[in-house]
């Protein structure tokens, strides 16, 4: 899910050839640097973490640190099997569950028919993010309902692995099935404007496809990725 806002530049009031390519600028200097402020924000959880009444708190705390670090850079070497799908779907679920912990009266259960073994290929913190951001917008598409039912199924191939993530939410008005990936696009629905341009453009930078449709048969929405496996080494 994306937030935009209005960002004040860095150098502003600043001598005009002061560039933004110094030391402290870059991305290894902004990745180091988040990584102080993820290791100050794990010390404050290790402190609550002592306490029974903020111990779940802390938890929550601990898993968000976890991602905000993975998507940052700070595990830049991946391996070149590529994540399990597996634990791509769990990592999303988990965040949806901390998410739905701001969502009171939503509930929300992932179901997965997934077989075991299978990769996709790219990171995992890529990954990670394009299922985060089908299961928010699934989340807020149901919530009128008090919530619902999202299910993940996966097909392997001999060269790519389709994957499909239905909810039981309202849907998506035919009129902009074809626009919800556009950049900007901001519609009154409740099924479009959340991360899902993020979706397809990390889908796309590795190799895959992704598409929007309304479920045959039944109330909701299906996304449909079709991702490429790992070569075999």
């Amino acid at each position: 899910m994306v937030l935009r806002g209005e960002v004040t530049p860095a150098n502003e009031g600043r001598p005009s050839d002061e560039s933004a390519s110094t030391g402290d600028l870059t991305l290894p200097g902004l990745v180091h640097d988040l990584n102080n402020v993820f290791e100050t924000i794990s010390e404050a959880a290790e402190l609550l973490a002592g306490d029974a009444q903020w111990a779940a708190l802390a938890a929550t705390i601990h898993r968000s640190v976890d991602r905000g670090r993975r998507m940052v850079g700070c595990y830049a070497v991946q391996s070149m099997a590529g994540p399990e799908l597996e634990d791509v779907i769990e990592r999303a679920a988990t965040f949806l569950k901390d998410f739905l912990t701001h969502m009171t009266g939503t509930k929300v259960k992932v179901v997965r028919r997934i077989p075991s073994g299978v990769r996709l290929q790219g990171s995992l913190s890529d990954w990670e993010r394009v299922f985060m951001n089908l299961f928010l917008n699934a989340a807020q598409a149901m919530r009128e309902n008090g919530g619902g039912e999202i299910t993940v199924e996966s097909r392997l191939m001999e060269e790519t692995v389709e994957v499909q993530v239905a909810d039981t939410g309202p849907g998506i008005p035919e009129a902009i099935l074809g626009k919800i990936f556009k950049p900007r696009f901001s519609t009154k629905s409740k099924q479009a404007g959340l991360g899902l341009h993020i979706v397809h453009t990390i889908v796309k930078d590795n190799g895959g496809t992704v598409s929007a449709a309304n479920r045959e048969g039944g109330r909701g929405a299906v996304f449909t990725i079709t991702a490429q496996v790992p070569a075999a080494d």
